[in-house]
């Protein structure tokens, strides 16, 4: 396989890139960037009016989508997605799973049998799911680009989103898997793991006056951060720029993870 030249290390022409969750937030950014950088997109979540609006947005600037609504819980719709995707597109070069849920927050032993089977449903079987109805496209095209969006949660643990964090870990373990099984086809299968983002979805989280000041007191860059910023990490996992790298985890939180600002750190002691 060739080296990409530096003039096209993220250029996504001719590419097929379908992103669950793909109306709003992470998604809804993550799609318009890497239709940005030429892919054509196939947005997908459960309301269809909801994706085409942002189809309309991507072909508004000059690029090339397509709606299709699926309830990531409903395995014929994951099966139904992928077939529209390439009998409509030809293939699937790069997968995003965004989608996600998280219906509970408390103390993991209230959490309800119902509830935390939703979670793993949702936040881990489907993706191992869409993912292996995915991966016979990619190798009839030569290759393609799995990309699972994790969370730090996968890292640490959580007194008020337990299951979640555990879903997430799976997540990082789903693209390792992935990466050994299928890196030898030129398959490659990363994780993002954001910290807390300015999304709908974390509303709960960074509207939390509490929950707020903890983050940003233990995250060094002192605020949380935007879709966008993940979208960015999704263009360069998507593209010949990371062609290279497969099976990893690619933290995108400020430096959360990188340890205690030292202000924090001299606080704690003293």
């Amino acid at each position: 396989m060739m080296t990409p030249s530096l003039d096209n290390m993220f250029d996504l022409s001719g590419k097929v890139a379908l992103v669950t969750g793909g109306s709003r937030g992470i998604g809804r950014a993550i799609s318009l960037r890497l239709a940005q950088h030429g892919a054509t997109v196939v947005v997908s979540s459960r309301k269809v009016e909801a994706c085409q609006e942002v189809v309309d947005e991507i072909r508004c600037g000059g690029g090339e989508a397509e709606a299709k609504a699926c309830n990531i819980a409903e395995k014929g719709q994951l099966q139904a997605l992928v077939e529209h995707t390439v009998e409509k597109l030809g293939g699937v070069d790069v997968l995003v799973c965004n989608a996600a849920v998280n219906p509970y927050f408390g103390p993991s032993n209230e959490m309800s049998d119902e509830a935390f089977d939703r979670v793993m449903g949702c936040n881990v079987r489907s993706n191992f799911q869409l993912v292996n109805m995915a991966i016979p496209s990619m190798l009839e095209r030569g290759g393609g680009s799995i990309i699972v969006i994790s969370s730090i949660g996968g890292f640490i643990g959580s007194d008020v989103l337990g299951a979640y964090s555990i879903s997430k870990a799976a997540d990082m373990q789903l693209v390792r898997n992935i990466a050994v099984e299928w890196g030898g086809k030129n398959v490659r299968a990363n994780c993002i793991a954001p910290g807390l983002i300015r999304t709908d979805f974390a509303r709960a989280l960074w509207e939390n006056e509490k929950i707020l000041e903890s983050t940003l007191r233990n995250t060094p860059m002192k605020r949380i951060g935007e879709a966008d910023e993940i979208a960015g990490a999704a263009v360069f996992l998507a593209s010949p720029a990371a062609g290279y790298m497969n099976g990893q985890t690619l933290a995108v939180d400020g430096g959360r993870l990188a340890g205690v600002p030292r202000a924090q750190l001299s606080d704690s002691v003293t």
